[in-house]
């Protein structure tokens, strides 16, 4: 008969998702949390891990990567692609991610759905579901996206896109693209509906919201854009008090003031921090190809030929410092907009905190927020 462990994991400081507590101990029995006691109330049963550095907090969670290790999920929608992309971004402090599939033909979309279906049977750490960016797009704002791919949804698409042992599902759309009636349905199959590479109006983009949209796909990047007599998309998304924005914070995509003024309107809560990464992640590979075209890393951004943005080269222990150093967001708002927003907005009730019952996704970080040691389920993921 096997019997449960108890870990205690001390530090000088843990963020348990709302507060700081210093001078504390995260508790860890088979996989989930016991609770956080201060150091002196750690059993005497417990077995102690230090992990040698500051601060332990809730492991990130990323809904939109598109690589990372060396692979592109569309380039192959294999199990194995998804071990290298997840194993990549855990050594970031990502603990949980959606592996995003950019548009691409019905074939590869089931390909990369029956991926992420027997990840997921399996158990295959840090792989939470699956993100559909596209291709119900508008091919104006397709971005990096080829437009060759980009075409209407139909009954076979929302069929894929609700069926059962996805985990949990996004869908990027464009509302100019996609009826009000596709999205209330995938809504009602319980598909997270974001809206993105638009140029919707505000009211286009509001009768979405009214429909069950619930996220708008890299606010700013690939839509119309916020003018003061045409709010467009980002106006209409920050307008409506209920609507959650994933930003890209690696200063390419969208200015520092622009983010900075985005988070204030925006208020605790609606923005969750994203990558929208690329093979590069986790290499020092400085090219690759996306859709037959070359991405060239350059100073910092993956661009195409004509110097169009192509994902990022961002990882989510990045992007937690600059929103730290550049956005004016203190600590434990930036670790939220890593791990408890996007928990909440992807219904994972049992990540983005540390407190009793929930499993044991944790980091721990340094002095300079960088990720020193990566916890998921309790047990440390394989090294990329």
């Amino acid at each position: 008969m096997m019997t449960s462990s108890l870990v205690a994991y001390p530090a000088a400081e843990i963020f348990d998702g709302e507060r700081f507590l210093r001078d504390a101990a995260l508790l860890v029995v088979d996989g989930r949390v016991e609770g956080v006691v201060p150091l002196f109330g750690i059993p005497s049963a417990a077995e102690r891990i230090d992990l040698g550095t500051r601060l332990i907090a809730p492991g990130f969670i990323d809904w939109q990567v598109n690589g990372g290790g060396g692979v592109l999920f569309n380039d192959a929608p294999t199990v194995d692609t998804l071990r290298r992309i997840a194993a990549a971004h855990a050594a970031f402090g990502t603990t949980s991610l959606l592996p995003t599939l950019i548009s691409t033909d019905p074939e590869t979309t089931k390909d990369a759905a029956d991926a992420v279906g027997a990840a997921l049977a399996e158990g295959l750490p840090g792989i939470a579901g699956i993100h559909f960016e596209g291709p119900h797009l508008n091919p104006r704002r397709a971005g990096a996206h080829p437009t060759a791919a980009l075409r209407p949804m139909d009954a076979a698409d929302r069929a894929l896109y609700g069926r059962a042992g996805l985990g949990r599902v996004v869908v990027t759309v464009a509302p100019e693209i996609v009826s009000p009636d596709d999205i209330a349905a995938l809504a009602a199959a319980g598909v997270v509906v974001s809206l993105g590479h638009s140029d919707a109006s505000a009211e286009q983009a509001m009768t979405a919201f009214g429909a069950g949209a619930r996220a708008v796909t890299h606010l700013f990047n690939a839509m119309s854009p916020f003018g003061h007599r045409q709010p467009g998309l980002p106006g209409a998304a920050i307008d409506c008090p209920d609507i959650v924005c994933g930003l890209i914070a690696d200063g390419h995509h969208v200015h520092p003031a622009t983010l900075r003024t985005a988070l204030r309107a925006l208020g605790p809560g609606r923005a969750t921090l994203v990558t929208d990464a690329m093979a590069t992640v986790g290499t020092a590979a400085d090219r690759f190809r996306l859709g037959g075209r070359e991405v060239r890393r350059i100073e910092g951004a993956l661009r195409l030929d004509n110097g169009t943005l192509a994902g990022s080269d961002l990882d989510m222990a990045a992007a937690v410092r600059f929103a730290v150093e550049q956005l004016d967001r203190p600590r434990d708002e930036a670790l939220r907009m890593a791990s408890l927003y996007p928990a909440r907005l992807l219904g994972l009730g049992d990540r983005g905190r540390l407190v009793a019952g929930v499993r044991a996704d944790f980091i721990a970080l340094d002095e300079g927020l960088v990720v020193r040691a990566v916890r998921i389920g309790g047990r440390a993921p394989a090294v990329p």
